[in-house]
């Protein structure tokens, strides 16, 4: 690669890796494996940037990208293995009530299957139409909502609805 592309490619990925981890990371759930599927797939962006000009939407393209690198971290037998007693983030007594939401909110999305935690950090924390989740993770529009209806439901059972009420 020469040494304009290779500028242009730290620029490119510069700007957007923190949005590619926060999106790794809520599919995931732990910081060191989103950071793992980001690398993946830079990586990967890496050897083909000299090809990346055919590319109608880059940023779209990387975002594909990025959500395939963690759906492949997911089906890994490894990915299973939990290294410690119990889980680093759980509600703490006292302190701000905020916190204390995410971490729950956090808690139910881990305990969604995969593909519903994936549409519903794409269609709700990503923001992402339903027209662009079906694109990104190759299904149909009508499994997205599908998807979509299981999970909410999903969360509004292990959810306290005082959760939902106070945002």
């Amino acid at each position: 690669m020469r040494a304009e592309q290779e500028h242009e490619y730290v620029e490119y990925v510069r700007a957007r890796i923190p949005r590619l981890h926060h999106v790794a990371y809520l599919i995931l759930g732990d910081r060191d494996r989103a950071d793992d599927a980001v690398q993946n797939a830079l990586t990967v962006l890496y050897r083909r940037w000299n090809r990346i000009s055919d590319v109608s939407n880059l940023d779209a393209y990387v975002h594909t990208m990025v959500v395939r690198a963690c759906l492949a971290d997911r089906r890994r037998p490894w990915s299973r293995v939990l290294l410690r007693d119990s889980t680093p983030d759980g509600p703490v007594a006292g302190g701000e009530g905020r916190v204390d939401e995410r971490l729950l909110i956090r808690q139910a999305l881990d305990r969604l299957p995969e593909r519903q935690r994936v549409v519903v950090v794409l269609r709700f924390l990503c923001d992402l139409p339903v027209a662009e989740v079906a694109q990104l993770i190759g299904r149909s529009e009508g499994t997205v909502k599908s998807r979509t209806a299981y999970a909410l439901a999903a969360l509004r059972r292990t959810i306290p609805s005082t959760t939902w009420s106070a945002s």
